[in-house]
């Protein structure tokens, strides 16, 4: 059964290991979210996220198969499109470096995580869930809109690890 929970500081090392070991998975997978090591997610980030309480960890039998980042913070790319409802940063999620484990894949460990981002957000009157997914990265694109997210808009953003590249843009009206 997946447990999830924040993530400490004794859990920086796994969370880093683990982002490290699925990128060297998804390497030559036909399907990749497009990240580099130390470059996305960057140690930074990642240090960051546990101090802010923002980053989450999925594990079976304590094992970490899931990781992901829950936060106000968005690419400015985001403020270009037309989302459904309007809402203050304060009032809204961004999922960042969502990744399970392919060993995992099909078990429905994402699903629950997102599941569980939408708990946390009723909890603390979030109106609405962004994220945005590199465009071709089609399983991830179908997970967000079987659990409910829409698709809003393809938008070119920049970031470290891809550079200027077509995103699309999803949401969930909590």
């Amino acid at each position: 059964m997946l447990q999830i929970r924040t993530a400490d500081n004794s859990d920086y090392s796994d969370v880093r290991d683990f982002y490290y070991s699925l990128i060297d998975a998804m390497a030559d997978a036909e399907y990749k979210p497009g990240w580099q090591k130390d470059i996305y997610p960057a140690q930074e980030f990642l240090i960051s996220s546990i101090k802010s309480k923002e980053l989450y960890i999925g594990e079976m039998d304590r094992q970490i198969v899931s990781c992901m980042v829950v936060n106000h913070k968005y690419n400015d790319g985001y403020k270009d499109i037309q989302w459904s409802v309007e809402v203050s940063d304060s009032e809204l999620f961004v999922i960042h470096a969502l990744g399970v484990n392919p060993m995992f894949s099909g078990k429905g460990i994402a699903k629950q995580m997102v599941q569980q981002v939408i708990k946390i957000a009723h909890e603390n009157n979030i109106k609405t869930i962004r994220l945005d997914v590199l465009e071709g990265n089609t399983p991830a694109e179908r997970a967000y809109i079987k659990i409910g997210f829409m698709y809003l808009d393809t938008i070119q953003m920049f970031y470290d690890d891809t550079g200027w590249t077509n995103y699309k843009l999803f949401e969930f009206i909590v």
